[in-house]
């Protein structure tokens, strides 16, 4: 089921267009981001790298700056202590990058995610004393570490951390502490992954981060699946700027072998073919895979780790789907598609992929899901939440029943023991507060706009606003009436639907779609049907024309 929503945010488009020489259509969408005022719309349109905010006006930032500047001038032993996932293999990179250009004396540790689990463990923290670590810098993780610090502080160390996680408990034993989200933190934004927050801090130190690490600090932006607002949305157009004209053997080699030409990489190549490879290597092998393809020295041996992890992303792939099929059939034969929070058990699978699992159920159903698989250690698992319900506040109210949580409105992780998990599913679902008009999949649609408006400029001026993510979606139109003329299912599975329509004019414009192909071609036989859509390029024989993109129809 769908409802479709218009927006009508109000503001003076006409005097908008005019002061930036935009369209009103523009202008229209931009407010409908709430980007408001003409410095802030100047930022989203023309936004620089002498638009980046001063990293010492973060909360911490003094502190985290004044240690590790000692640490690095007296050579002190520094310990980078990461996650497996894309941001955490990032910020690692740049942390290592910056340190050894400052002239530190630093190496990276990465927990297993099946054996540690997340963030600091406490055999980390003790093979950091037993290595003379003096100094342990985390990075994507930390702020919930409390004790982990305190074992590290009784052992000696300094700790800095940098996160940019929610804070539930403030790890007060740590030395220094810079995250965004921490109470009373003056930054003016505060939706940076944990790489932006290591790029910040290399920054803070004098490193000259801007030309070789913010690439990477764009590309775990892009791949944590952070807002692309404000100050992120500068950070990965210039960052992919940057990226395109890399030297790292390890993204030139993993783009190469993905058929992607780095000079040609998008948002889309990151978050759905490069970054994934990434992520497959903290899942179902380790990380360490990952940051020895960023730190490869050759093409040859680029090449090789390339291959692994493509190797290794194949396998997650096919884990996944034969998990989307179980829970599937879980929710479909045993009833519980009613539920209004889904928790499923698939004692099966591997625990990395869950997350995974719980992103695919709740994009099919629009339920918030987790996903739970039995370890050693108990249960373990992720959820993925929908807009209007939080996640990490509902897993919250059940803490108590739980091991081990963390995460945010919108995603979790979470263990326990698995006696709890009847009592876990009772608690979220009683207390969830959702409604059935809740699970209805939201469909917005920034205006209403007749396929006779479009145009090349248009369709040109509206890439402005890429990149296109999290709290800055492609902008879509909604159109009534539309006849579409000559409707045909092409592709080998007939999975692409395509058509034209034909103005008063006489010009003719193409449609395309890929969702639900049997359905449409159906409704256009049979006469007009009301559409949304976003315009983009059909670049052909060398012939750039406009066509529309069809998301949903009535």
């Amino acid at each position: 089921m769908e409802k479709w929503f218009v927006s009508n945010k109000r503001a003076d488009f006409n005097g908008i267009a005019e002061k930036f020489k935009i369209d009103p259509v523009t202008a229209r969408v931009i407010r409908n981001r709430d980007v408001i005022g003409y410095e802030a719309i100047n930022e989203f349109l023309n936004g620089t790298v002498r638009d980046f905010h001063d990293p010492m006006r973060m909360k911490g930032m003094d502190k985290a700056v004044s240690i590790l500047s000692a640490k690095l001038k007296e050579g002190k032993k520094i310990r980078i202590m990461g996650d497996y996932d894309i941001d955490g293999i990032m910020s690692s990179y740049i942390l290592k990058r910056g340190f050894d250009e400052l002239g530190g004396d630093a190496d990276i540790r990465i927990p297993n995610r099946v054996t540690d689990g997340y963030g600091l463990s406490e055999r980390m923290v003790r093979e950091a004393g037993e290595d003379g670590v003096d100094t342990i810098v985390t990075c994507d993780n930390g702020i919930s570490a409390g004790q982990e610090i305190a074992l590290a502080k009784s052992l000696g160390m300094t700790v800095v951390v940098t996160d940019h996680h929610e804070v539930f408990h403030f790890p007060e034993e740590a030395d220094a502490v810079v995250d965004p989200k921490q109470e009373g933190e003056t930054y003016p934004y505060t939706e940076l992954c944990g790489a932006a927050v290591a790029w910040k801090l290399i920054l803070a130190l004098g490193g000259d981060a801007d030309s070789k690490l913010l690439p990477f600090a764009a590309f775990a932006t892009i791949g944590d699946v952070v807002a692309l607002t404000g100050e992120n949305r500068i950070l990965v157009k210039e960052g992919m700027r940057r990226l395109h004209r890399t030297d790292n053997h390890g993204m030139l080699a993993l783009s190469g072998l993905c058929g992607i030409d780095i000079n040609s990489v998008s948002v889309y190549h990151v978050g759905f073919v490069l970054g994934p490879c990434f992520n497959a290597s903290g899942r179902l092998d380790t990380a360490d895979l990952g940051l020895k393809l960023l730190f490869a020295e050759n093409e040859e041996q680029a090449g090789k780790l390339a291959e692994t992890l493509t190797d290794l992303n194949e396998s997650r792939k096919r884990m996944t789907e034969e998990g989307v099929t179980e829970a599937v059939r879980i929710l479909e034969e045993e009833g519980r598609k009613e539920e209004k929070i889904y928790v499923l058990f698939l004692p099966e699978i591997h625990e990395s992929i869950a997350g995974i699992i719980a992103g695919r159920i709740r994009e099919k159903y629009n339920h918030p899901t987790i996903v739970l698989t039995r370890t050693e250690k108990g249960l373990k698992g992720s959820g993925r939440s929908t807009e209007n319900y939080n996640m990490f506040e509902g897993i919250s109210a059940a803490e108590g029943l739980l091991t081990k949580f963390g995460g945010h409105p919108m995603a979790a992780g979470l263990s326990m023991p698995e006696e709890n998990l009847e009592a876990f599913r009772k608690a979220l679902n009683d207390g969830c507060g959702l409604e059935k008009g809740d699970f209805y999949e939201k469909v917005r649609v920034d205006m209403l706009l007749p396929l006779s408006h479009l145009s090349s400029k248009l369709t040109e001026e509206l890439r402005r606003l890429e990149p296109f993510g999290t709290a800055n979606p492609r902008p879509l139109f909604a159109a009534k009436d539309v006849r579409i003329n000559y409707p045909k299912l092409l592709g080998t599975r007939k999975n692409v639907f395509k058509g034209n329509v034909t103005f008063d004019n006489g010009k003719r414009m193409d449609v395309i779609a890929f969702n639900n192909v049997e359905e449409l071609y159906r409704k256009a036989r049979q006469g007009p049907v009301m559409i949304t859509y976003y315009p983009d390029f059909n670049d052909f024989m060398g012939r750039r024309t406009v066509q529309v993109v069809i998301t949903h129809f009535h």
